[in-house]
């Protein structure tokens, strides 16, 4: 199953009720705990009230990825503004607010309906909005006007004095570590999850991702029709490919990625021979395997993703690869059994266990956040 990309959107952030510092960074934590990840974060500005009598306002706009659709994140950013005590009124006349949040931009797209705008349609009479969207995302174009942010605020009408607050605020995205390690691999058993959560993982922090590709692999499909016909050129040709692949793949430096992340490591292919192979084949690969490996890189952070067979029998059907269809329980608890050992015996690999059977990350923020906290206290 291959994993979507998440949707960029712009959203301002105001408020002149209270501490409004505090409003807008506990708005901001609030958006990375439930809605998606925050890539950045402009200056705040305290300008005068727009359009009405009141306190200043504290503002500022950031650029934040989400999976959710535009309607479900001005559902989820009204909820937000609900629980900070913003109180939402029917009529359109201006008023105080502990906080305001609105969409600004959603990518390069135009949405008009009934309860949703988008691109927000004061936004280019506001100096307010421009100018720390202009901090962030000056050259981002706005899809109806055909206009770069920088030529909005230069052309903007509105002539508030907006005075920058030296204070910054604190992107919760960067609270989590993973600069310690260079080269990070997850593993797990069939549809346990490990490129799905490898390939979030490079998306949000940075990471050059390395994928295994069994999809290419002419003898996978035969080995589920006949295993012990297909087991050994079957695990031959993994070993060969893993080797390729993570020897190029590690030898090319990307300076413009913090950290390797890979969706397996060369050893499962120790792991699975000595499930599948008859017990001559499996000395003999063993014997070629560690003549190989000696040769690799190894991570420096091994991430096992523990699910019991049910929840991984699930995510099989979901995914929906026809040679998988047919995968016996046994089997996949062999492979849990086999790596659980191995890992028992690895004295000198660095390894965390995290058992996310009862965990959703890929539908549920919450616990794809306990699973990054995880990893990075290990």
């Amino acid at each position: 199953m291959q994993m979507k990309k998440p949707n960029t959107y712009h959203i301002a952030l105001g408020s002149n009720k209270g501490d409004k510092f505090k409003n807008l960074q506990t708005a901001i934590n609030t958006i990375y705990l439930e809605i998606g990840n925050i890539k950045l974060i402009s200056k705040v500005y305290k300008s005068e009230a727009f359009g009405f009598k009141s306190d200043d306002f504290f503002n500022c706009c950031l650029i934040l990825e989400s999976y959710l659709n535009p309607h479900e994140l001005l559902k989820a950013l009204l909820k937000i503004e609900t629980s900070l005590g913003r109180i939402q009124k029917k009529t359109k006349d201006y008023e105080p607010r502990t906080i305001d949040l609105d969409i600004i931009f959603f990518e390069d797209k135009i949405i008009d309906t009934k309860t949703l705008q988008v691109p927000h349609p004061e936004m280019h009479k506001r100096q307010f909005v421009l100018q720390p969207l202009h901090n962030i995302a000056s050259n981002s174009k706005h899809p109806k006007l055909n206009k770069e942010v920088a030529v909005l605020l230069e052309e903007c009408q509105d002539k508030s004095v907006l005075e920058p607050i030296n204070i910054w605020l604190k992107n919760p995205s960067k609270s989590l570590n993973f600069s310690k390690y260079s080269y990070i691999a997850i593993e797990g058993n069939i549809g346990a999850g490990k490129t799905s959560l490898a390939t979030k993982i490079a998306h949000d922090f940075n990471a050059k991702l390395i994928l295994e590709r069994f999809k290419d692999n002419p003898f996978l499909p035969k080995f589920y029709t006949d295993a012990s016909r297909y087991a050994f050129p079957l695990e031959m040709s993994f070993l060969a490919d893993r080797y390729q692949q993570i020897s190029d793949d590690l030898a090319q430096l990307d300076l413009f990625k913090d950290f390797i992340v890979s969706d397996y490591d060369v050893f499962k292919s120790l792991i699975f021979s000595k499930i599948t192979l008859q017990e001559d084949e499996f000395k003999l690969y063993r014997k070629l395997f560690y003549l190989m490996y000696k040769d690799l890189k190894k991570p420096e952070l091994y991430v096992y993703l523990y699910q019991n067979t049910e929840r991984l029998q699930q995510n099989i059907k979901k995914r929906g690869r026809d040679y998988e269809q047919n995968i016996a329980d046994d089997y996949l608890e062999k492979i849990n059994t086999g790596y659980l050992n191995f890992l028992k015996t690895k004295t000198d690999f660095n390894v965390k266990i995290i058992d996310i059977s009862q965990r959703d990350f890929i539908d549920n923020r919450a616990d794809y956040l306990w699973i990054l906290e995880a990893i990075c206290d290990a």
